[in-house]
């Protein structure tokens, strides 16, 4: 094993990557902490662009991060983009847990990270909560389980977010309502033999999450591009969407949620997908 200075970026907190296990407690790189380097690198170069364009309006940037856990995202962009900056820019970190939210501001002040705070609050908690801006410039969700995606993404389109990023995970709620309306669905179209095997059912549940929730997000005003965030070999939960908010025209993306929830027997969901903007 040894230490590969080279792939670290100049001016990285070496403390900070041996807290998030990227180097060895020794300050070494083995082939695992390699890859996750390279995944960290991957991540922050879909966001880094997203800060840049926010900065050619206003120097100071207000990011929330969703289900953030041990806010190694927001760590990352704050330790690559923000610590050397100086201005008003700040990250808040929002975790139901309270055991690790007094870790990150634990480690935050430890690192002398002065624009982050983490706050005790689930995602759903954090649409109404006045601790946080009226409006912000970036809201961002790594693997937020289940409908803790969807609850960022109204939180963002409250908050007026001029971009999203989310990679959704464990997409359930979709899945057991394809799975309860099943036999019925069946005898209506040759269609449910898409999701007619518990495996598909499960699989074909979280495509059509992630694809109700570009149209809600379309429906708003945003342009959507949705990618892999890594290669399949590292994460099975590999969907990156990319919102950017255009005011684009809303009426077409908007009546295709609509068919499509009603195409599925999805219309008890209307209330979390189709919120009128």
């Amino acid at each position: 094993m040894i230490q590969e200075k080279n792939e670290i970026r100049p001016g990285q907190s070496i403390e900070l990557l041996k807290e998030l296990h990227i180097l060895t407690r020794d300050g070494k790189l083995n082939q695992d902490s390699r890859r996750k380097l390279k995944q960290v690198y991957h991540l922050f170069q879909f966001i880094e662009p997203l800060l840049q364009a926010v900065q050619e309006e206003h120097a100071d940037i207000s990011l929330v991060d969703h289900g953030a856990g041990k806010s190694y995202l927001g760590f990352i962009l704050y330790d690559l983009f923000f610590k050397d900056q100086g201005n008003g820019s700040h990250i808040f970190g929002v975790e139901a847990r309270d055991e690790l939210v007094e870790k990150s501001q634990a480690l935050a002040a430890r690192l002398r990270f002065t624009g982050m705070s983490f706050l005790n609050l689930s995602v759903a908690e954090a649409v109404d909560s006045d601790i946080l801006p009226t409006t912000v410039d970036v809201v961002t969700a790594l693997h937020a389980c289940d409908t803790a995606t969807d609850d960022a993404i109204r939180f963002a389109l409250q908050k007026k977010a001029r971009f999203v990023v989310v990679v959704p995970c464990c997409q359930a709620e979709v899945a057991a309502l394809l799975r309860r309306n099943k036999a019925k669905s069946l005898a209506r179209s040759s269609l449910t033999e898409l999701w007619r095997h518990p495996l598909h059912t499960r699989e074909f549940g979280s495509l059509v999450t992630n694809v109700l929730r570009c149209l809600q997000l379309e429906a708003h005003g945003y342009q959507v591009n949705v990618t892999e965030l890594v290669g399949w070999e590292h994460s099975m939960k590999n969907e990156l969407i990319v919102a950017t908010y255009k005011d684009l025209p809303r009426r077409r993306p908007s009546e295709r949620l609509q068919e499509v929830l009603k195409s599925l027997g999805l219309e008890e969901l209307a209330h979390r997908f189709f919120i009128p903007a």
